[in-house]
This record gives C-alpha cells, structure tokens and sequence, in this order.
C-alpha cells in the first residue's frame, strides 16, 4: 500500500510541476508574441510540454460477482451478525428446558454439633436424601420457547439486512470507481482532441491570422484536464480503501480493477418489485416476526396467571431399630395478579407497537421501491437520449467546429464550446450510467431479485 501511494503521490508531484511549467512557459512567451505582433510579424509559438502518461490500470479485472461472493464470506460485521443470529437459535431449547433439579443431603445431631452426634443412640438423629423439581404450569414453557424461536426470526431477518447493506454499498462503491477508472480514459481522448485544437490554433496564429489568446486558452483547458486526472486518482485511492474494508482485505493488498461498466436492462414492473419487497425484504420480515414474538408474549403473560408447582421427596435414615422416613411434598407457587396484570398490559402494548413498527417499514421499503423503480426507468431513457443523440451529435457538432475554424470561418469560443460540449456531455453519460446501475443495485437489496 505504501509503494501505491508513493507512485500516486509522484504522479501527482509530476502534474504539478507540469502545471507550474505550462504557466512559466505561458507568462514568457507573452512579451516575445507581443513584440512580434507590434512588427508584424508572426513566430512560431513554441508548444507546452506534453501531459505526463496515465496511470494505466493493470491486471486482470475483477468482476462484481466475484466481490460480492468474497464479501458474503469474509465481511467480518456479516459474521458478528451470523453467530449472533447462531447463538439465538439455542436461546429456545435453553427456555424449553425444565428448570434445575435440586438434590439435597441432610444430617441432623442430637446433643452435639458434632456431625453424626447421637445417631448411635437417639432415634431423633437420621442422615437424609431429598430431591426438588419445579414444573412450570403446562404451556408455559411453549410459550416461551416460541418467543424465543421468533427472536431467533428477527436476528436471521438482521443478518440477511446486513449482508445485503454490505453487499449494496460494495455495489456503490464498484461503481464509483468503475467511473473514476474508465473516465481516465475520456480524458485521455479529450486531451488528444484538445491537440488538434491547440495545434490548430497555432497554426492560424502562425500565419497571423489568430491571437495569443486562443493559443493560452487551449492551454489553459489543457492544465484543467491535468488537475481532473490528478482529482480522479485520488478519489479511485479513497474507494479502493473502502472496497478492501468491505472484503475484509488488508490494506495493504493489491488495488482492485474493475470491468467495464454497462447498462443494465430491468426486467421487472413496478407491482412486481413492490410484491418481491413484501415477501422478501428483511427488514420487513424482521418486523413481522417481531409481531408474532408479542403476540407469543401476550399469551404468555395471560399464561402466568396460572400457578406453577414445586414436587419434592426426601428419604430419612436412622440408627437402630427406627424405620426410615420416606417423605413427599407437592407445593403450589401463587402468582401475584398485580403484577401480572401490569406484565400482560405491557405485552399488549408492545404488540400493538410491533404493529405499527411493520406498517411503517413496509410503508418506507414500499416507498423506497417506487422511488428506485422511477429513477432505474428515468436514468435508463437519459441514457438512450446520451447514447443515440447528445453524444454522436456533440462529436459531430465538434469536428464541424474544428473544420470550419481551420478554415477561418469560425471563432476560438465556438470551437472551444463544442470541445467542451464533448468532453462534458461523455462525463455525463457515464456519471448517469452509474446513477441507473445504483438504483438497480438499491432495489435488488429491497426486493432481493437479481438483475441481471
């Protein structure tokens, strides 16, 4: 990781002292320019330094499918979450379980507090054996078993939350940086382009039929695409920490190249995600299985009511000529009603919130959908206008522009404007591709369907 800052830190030590040049080389030579106008004559501008070479992105790409397999196994907050939702799945047997039995040895002395004192010759002195079990009135240990099982529910629904939240950001992130990576190359483009108008501006100006200016303003747009590849570095270096979070990867591993980024088709409707997202969104489910753990608790709490049992037996051994003492006890443990009442208002309120807590998420996940839905058809239609019009109109728009200014039937500002048409209106396109693939990967973590 410290040799991949490095070379980014040196490329960008690089365009700025490449900017520093272009502006010395463009404060120098305007006193030379200037003289030669006032004699009219016109010398050959000398042309700025060439922009240092792209970083290329090297290595075989990583697909996102791939990613999103690695993170699903190697997430570490997807693993807290799974064993926690491991550890819940046991809580159910713990409840259903008896309570403790309780075994009990007695030695009871006569005269002494020596222990066996008097067992030799006092039919008072036994040593005893007793055992203690208490039983829960019937259904209550269901009960709390199924409240249990759906607390188990809820954190199987969180865990299938968290998964599709990492899995969703990592698909944002790619994303971001599929844009940062392939945009290198429209600069790159742009900057060839930008020759042809530099060099044809020179020409003209060469020839005394253009201005310094025209030459210093192509010069100018030329620095400004330097300081953009500078910008997108170190925003891929940004992403790339944040992709190697999500898997769980050192820091130190190797960058990650992404593959060329695509539209997407989406197949479904509107009524057809909203359905996916009742059924299957997990916070949904996590709602609903937090209704059914209330409505378990409420028939619980009317369940205590009921008094539970106590069942004991003991044994009692003398010395001599006495019997042994055989002993059975069945006792009844009274509940308080007052404070079983409170219990069973709570619960009855908690279901009633349980309740609302589903309709307002089903409410806000709905909603989420739609919204999506109407950005992925949005994005998908400004993404036919970019790449069946803006985009070929532009270039065309461009090289009209270009021929005509060679020809000095054009102004530099036009020219200038049609470049910038090109150069903005393909950055466009791309940042829009990544907002339609967004909101796809959005309601594919609602709905849990696979766009494929």
């Amino acid at each position: 990781m410290r040799s991949i800052a490095l070379s980014r830190s040196f490329l960008g030590r690089i365009c700025i002292c490449f900017i520093r040049a272009v502006l010395l080389v463009g404060t120098t030579l305007t006193p030379f320019e200037m003289a030669a106008q006032q004699t009219g004559t016109s010398k050959p501008l000398s042309s700025p330094p060439q922009s240092p070479p792209m970083a290329m992105h090297m290595g075989r790409a990583t697909s996102l499918r791939e990613l999103v397999q690695e993170a699903a196994e190697k997430n570490p907050q997807i693993a807290a979450t799974f064993h926690s939702w491991q550890a819940a799945r046991n809580v159910s047997k713990e409840v259903l379980a008896l309570p403790e039995t309780q075994v009990s040895v007695q030695q009871f002395s006569v005269g002494s507090p020596r222990p066996f004192a008097g067992y030799s010759n006092s039919e008072f002195a036994y040593v005893g054996f007793g055992v203690s079990q208490d039983i829960p009135y019937p259904g209550k240990r269901d009960l709390r078993a199924h409240v249990a099982e759906h607390e188990a529910d809820i954190m199987e629904a969180q865990t299938d939350s968290v998964r599709r939240m990492v899995v969703g950001n990592l698909k944002m992130v790619y994303f971001r940086l599929a844009y940062f990576q392939q945009t290198l190359n429209v600069l790159q483009r742009s900057d060839e382009l930008l020759n042809q108008v530099q060099q044809a501006a020179e020409a003209r100006y060469r020839v005394g039929q253009g201005n310094q200016q025209d030459v210093l303003k192509a010069q100018l747009q030329h620095t400004k695409i330097l300081q953009e590849i500078a910008h997108h570095h170190q925003e891929e270096g940004l992403l790339e920490v944040q992709i190697k979070q999500f898997l769980g990867r050192p820091q130190a591993s190797p960058d990650i190249v992404t593959e060329t980024l695509t539209a997407r088709s989406l197949s479904f409707s509107a009524p057809e995600l909203l359905q996916k997202a009742s059924e299957q969104n997990p916070d949904v489910r996590s709602k609903q299985a937090s209704i059914q753990q209330q409505e378990s608790q409420v028939e619980l709490a009317r369940k205590n009511f009921r008094p539970d049992f106590n069942v004991q037996y003991n044994y009692q051994h003398t010395n001599g000529d006495t019997r042994d003492y055989y002993m059975a006890t069945f006792g009844i443990r009274l509940p308080n009603r007052g404070r079983q009442k409170a219990e069973l208002a709570e619960a009855q309120q908690n279901q009633e919130r349980a309740r609302r807590e589903f309709d307002s998420e089903s409410q806000r996940v709905l909603s989420e959908v739609q919204q999506q839905f109407v950005r992925a058809k949005t994005s998908e239609e400004q993404l036919k206008i970019y790449s069946d019009g803006l985009l070929p109109q532009s270039e065309a728009a461009f090289r009209s522009a270009l021929s005509a200014y060679q020809s000095n039937r054009q102004d530099f500002e036009s020219l200038l404007s049609s470049f910038l048409d090109v150069l903005n209106l393909d950055l466009d396109y791309r940042h829009e591709l990544v907002e339609h693939e967004s909101a796809l990967a959005e309601l594919e973590r609602l709905t849990g369907v696979d766009v494929p």
